[in-house]
């Protein structure tokens, strides 16, 4: 726990050190939740976005009430071999960070994005589905950390590229504080179902509905124009364009 501590200082100190060219906030009459709520509910692409999010997150959180008790109580994995087994997850986010880009400009980067929740939420059906012998579960458990930890870093960079083309620059704090309100929302609400269900039904079915509901974010996306959405090779200067027309204009032309 303090190295975990120790970790967030050093991160606030890193965050100290960066210090950006940030436009001023745009002066409209919403208060900041408000103007992000309103970009947010005429943005197509922020809008789906916000609804597969809060899904996978939603059904993450049921899924993580559980993840622990059911791996050390029912698949009998000693705390030390789960601490290894989380920590794989961190190896397949620093992988994801280091292909993204290459990913994104090969297949385009709302495919990607997209394609992301599926392989961020997939690999938790592999932990109710783990049995066997004790070093098959081990490898399953760290087969699914791995790919759940590469999927969600593709998501979280490419969710940013996707925003810092589709949100105005004076907006987009708004528009970020509007969306994690939503999104972050949902975490709890999913933990409480989680124990709520694994106490109906049980850890191991409670797991099942996890991943299925989990998978279901990507579902949300398909029929979007997200999954054909291509970055704009050139950027205009945001500050000088519209919420509604910079927003209409990307979402409408998918390269």
């Amino acid at each position: 726990m303090l190295a975990d501590a120790a970790s967030f200082v050093g991160s606030a100190f890193f965050l100290s050190r960066i210090h950006p060219d940030e436009p001023p906030a745009a002066k409209r009459g919403d208060g900041a939740l408000m103007a992000g709520v309103k970009f947010i509910r005429h943005s197509p692409i922020v809008r789906a976005s916000l609804l597969a999010a809060s899904v996978v997150n939603f059904f993450n959180f049921v899924f993580f009430a559980l993840f622990v008790l059911y791996a050390t109580r029912y698949l009998n994995v000693q705390p030390g071999l789960l601490g290894l087994v989380l920590g794989i997850g961190a190896v397949g986010g620093v992988l994801g960070a280091t292909v993204t880009k290459r990913l994104a400009d090969r297949f385009g980067v709302g495919c990607v994005y997209a394609l992301s929740f599926l392989v961020f939420a997939a690999p938790m059906a592999l932990v109710p589905a783990a049995g066997g012998p004790r070093p098959l579960i081990l490898v399953i458990l760290m087969t699914a950390e791995f790919i759940g930890g590469f999927g969600v870093m593709v998501l979280d960079i490419t969710i940013g590229s996707i925003f810092s083309a589709v949100i105005p620059a004076d907006l987009r704090s708004r528009v970020t504080g509007a969306f994690q309100a939503v999104n972050y929302g949902t975490r709890p609400l999913g933990a409480l179902l989680g124990g709520f269900l694994g106490t109906l039904i049980g850890p191991r079915a409670t797991l099942w509905v996890a991943a299925i509901g989990g998978m279901t974010s990507f579902l949300v996306l398909l029929p979007t124009s997200i999954p054909r959405f291509r970055m704009p090779e050139a950027v205009p200067d945001q500050r000088s364009v519209p919420a509604q027309q910079g927003t209409e204009n990307l979402a409408s032309n998918p390269v």
